[in-house]
């Protein structure tokens, strides 16, 4: 198996309430990371997460509407390092592009809320898509759920009902060549809608 080079963490995005963010801190403790918390005067902060092996990252956490947000990219070739990021980006639902680099090729893995979406392999200038989530059934249940054309199919059945009694009760014959022309345009409709 090759060995991984490197770990890029490209557009990473976490939001991340305060209880959640000692949470994302307490993960890196846990496993000997030390950090050390620079707090800016507008509440924002930054992080520098180090191993015992002198891997360093800087994240940097905005203050937005009562949650703390961090976007960013890191390059990291400790595999620790790397592990806590994919956890945490699982775990708190973030987003990420994550490069995982090998010595003749790259997998690029894309995280949406916290789960692997796709993953290509990058050589070169050759892109192959290993994996890409379909939600198969999400996309069924939306089919399902849309009752547009029956809707209009039942609309279009009342209206040639209506007509046709209309037609019944009058006797000019203006009126009912209006009424046909009508009932031609609702049936055409009718026909292609239930195609």
């Amino acid at each position: 198996m090759a060995q991984r080079l490197a770990t890029e963490y490209v557009k990473t995005c976490l939001q991340l309430t305060e209880a959640e963010m000692f949470r994302f801190f307490q993960m890196f403790v846990d496993h000997q990371v030390t950090l050390q918390v620079k707090v800016l005067e507008n509440g924002n902060q930054e992080v520098v997460f180090q191993d015992g092996a002198g891997q360093e990252i800087i994240l940097s956490f905005e203050k937005k509407s009562g949650l703390y947000e961090c976007t960013g990219s890191c390059r990291l070739s400790n595999t620790l390092m790397a592990n806590l990021m994919r956890k945490a980006v699982s775990e708190f639902k973030g987003s990420a592009t994550v490069n995982r680099i090998y010595p003749s090729y790259t997998m690029v893995y894309y995280y949406e809320r916290g789960t692997v979406v796709k993953i290509e392999e990058v050589k070169g200038q050759l892109v192959t898509v290993i994996y890409e989530y379909r939600d198969t059934i999400g996309l069924m249940q939306q089919m399902f759920q849309k009752r547009e054309v029956e809707q209009e199919i039942e609309m279009i059945y009342d209206q040639i009902n209506h007509l046709l009694d209309m037609r019944n009760t009058l006797q000019e014959p203006e009126e009912h060549q209006q009424i046909d022309t009508r009932l031609n345009e609702l049936t055409h409709r009718l026909f292609i809608l239930e195609a």
